[in-house]
């Protein structure tokens, strides 16, 4: 059984998967940062969220400073993993990157640990052959932000386990989210699979002149109830980093080329929300 669990990297999503494991009251959990500034924000973090569901009555101060009590925080990688059942990796979005961690954990973490990716991307077959467990390799894909959405991909390599797909389905689950599972990879796994085709189509909309932007996310949420249109959810999630998935999609040969306003943008640093300019400007 899964108890003991490392999350590597402490960015927006590395920090919320810690923070919802802890929250669930059955595992003690690490967040890992190689740089001390970005754990601090990720401390912030975490504190902004309990403090304002203590504020809002959803949790009780008590429990608040029990989940607290569940995390520690560190900038080892080695020291992290040393008594981990379960590591998830949430760094940046770059295959070398990944590698190198997947290298890392599995040079130090025990021999049942079970090396996994929150990638939304790269798929688990390009990272466990670098370890000697490939069959305890897996995607572990939370969706943002993680102590709101309920949903985790799971997804199986072609050489993971049932063993290890079930314990990672049932860590899910005792952490409060449902799990998904993707039997056969697929870039995009299923939901950015069905999105991506979405904002390519939006895409070809307004580049070819048929409508403006704020129209074609209107008409989107109005027609198909989604919370977002296709170009406020661009903003949302940074352009720069869906750009990064198409870009990979292609050089896999999944998908063509992406389009090249995104690449305009990201040279003019329009990245969307974080930037404080994308689709939409925000103040």
């Amino acid at each position: 059984m899964i108890k003991r669990v490392a999350v590597i990297g402490s960015g927006t999503m590395g920090a919320q998967i810690a923070l919802q494991t802890a929250l669930s009251g059955r595992h003690q959990v690490i967040l890992m940062d190689s740089a001390p500034d970005q754990l601090e924000k990720a401390r912030a973090q975490i504190q902004a969220i309990l403090d304002r569901r203590v504020s809002q009555d959803r949790l009780t101060a008590a429990d608040a400073s029990a989940a607290w009590d569940r995390i520690q925080m560190g900038t080892d990688l080695a020291a992290s993993v040393q008594g981990a059942d379960l590591v998830i990796e949430a760094i940046v979005e770059n295959l070398q990157a990944k590698q190198d961690v997947f290298k890392a954990v599995d040079q130090a973490a025990p021999a049942k640990a079970i090396p996994t990716s929150n990638s939304s991307s790269i798929a688990i077959s390009r990272l466990a052959p670098v370890t000697n467990r490939p069959d305890r390799c897996c995607n572990l894909h939370f969706f943002h932000p993680v102590t709101v959405m309920d949903l985790c991909e799971v997804v199986k390599g072609p050489r993971t386990s049932d063993s290890t797909i079930e314990a990672v389905m049932e860590f899910v689950r005792r952490i409060g989210r449902t799990p998904v599972l993707i039997r056969k990879e697929a870039h995009g796994f299923i939901v950015n699979r069905v999105v991506f085709a979405a904002l390519e189509e939006a895409l070809r909309l307004l580049e070819g002149g048929y409508a403006e932007v704020a129209d074609i996310d209107l008409a989107i949420k109005k027609g198909l109830n989604w919370p977002m249109g296709p170009f406020e959810l661009l903003d949302f999630s940074g352009i720069d980093i869906v750009y990064g998935a198409f870009v990979d999609r292609e050089l896999l040969g999944e998908g063509p080329p992406p389009s090249p306003l995104l690449k305009r943008m990201i040279d003019e640093g329009k990245l969307g929300r974080k930037s404080g300019s994308g689709f939409y400007e925000y103040s």
